[in-house]
């Protein structure tokens, strides 16, 4: 069997950068790794309960984390920001509020910035949100991976796989379906790859989705 490894971690320091930037001795190495998986999960959670109902889903590429002594700043990269967050800056500062009061820091300001992606459809995790979307509604899962196949190659990409595992269309034997268009070149460590996992909950069990994009090659 061949084995299997994050295409992301694969690549750090060649064509792939970390998503926090912050320096710890080992002893608060933990704590400050859990600081960021609450300040990701409050941003995501804000985001959810306050969305317009029509915009679907969330819309957020990733978030960037930088701290220093005084300040954590937290760029967050995001598709449609209009439709997320209504009067631009009065929801920033209110959300700039909310991940605050979670975190109970006195030493360190929070700043909070948002950046628009050009092409969201060239992003894993929206790519994922929206066939996790499809599949919520019913749609057949080849049909929202094509679709979602389409809205990629509109981007300019080299190359897409997007896998699905689960209990497919509610059958009783779980499976897993994958489908590639273009070329993913996944040992080639010079080549750009974005990669995401995304679980979703249906009224049939948990499904895994797996999204591959080939970006350029260095």
């Amino acid at each position: 069997m061949g084995q299997k490894i994050n295409p992301l971690g694969f690549r750090l320091g060649t064509t792939q950068s970390h998503h926090s930037f912050w320096f710890a001795k080992p002893k608060n190495f933990s704590k400050g790794l859990q600081e960021d998986e609450r300040i990701r999960n409050c941003i995501k959670d804000y985001v959810k309960k306050n969305k317009r109902i029509s915009s679907g889903f969330e819309g957020i590429a990733h978030i960037v984390i930088q701290k220093r002594i005084d300040l954590i700043q937290v760029i967050i990269y995001i598709g449609f920001p209009n439709l997320l967050i209504e009067g631009r800056t009065r929801g920033v500062e209110e959300l700039q509020m909310n991940v605050q009061k979670e975190f109970h820091s006195v030493n360190r300001r929070l700043n909070i910035a948002i950046t628009r992606i050009e092409k969201p459809y060239g992003q894993p995790n929206i790519l994922a949100e929206y066939i996790a979307l499809q599949l919520k509604n019913r749609v057949s899962f080849r049909k929202a991976m094509k679709k979602a196949i389409e809205l990629t190659e509109q981007t300019g990409t080299k190359g897409i796989q997007v896998q699905i595992a689960g209990r497919i269309d509610g059958k009783e034997i779980a499976r897993v379906e994958w489908i590639r268009e273009g070329r993913v070149p996944l040992q080639t460590i010079r080549a750009k790859i974005d990669h995401c996992s995304h679980t979703i909950r249906t009224i049939y069990g948990v499904l895994g989705i797996k999204i591959w994009i080939f970006v350029n090659q260095e």
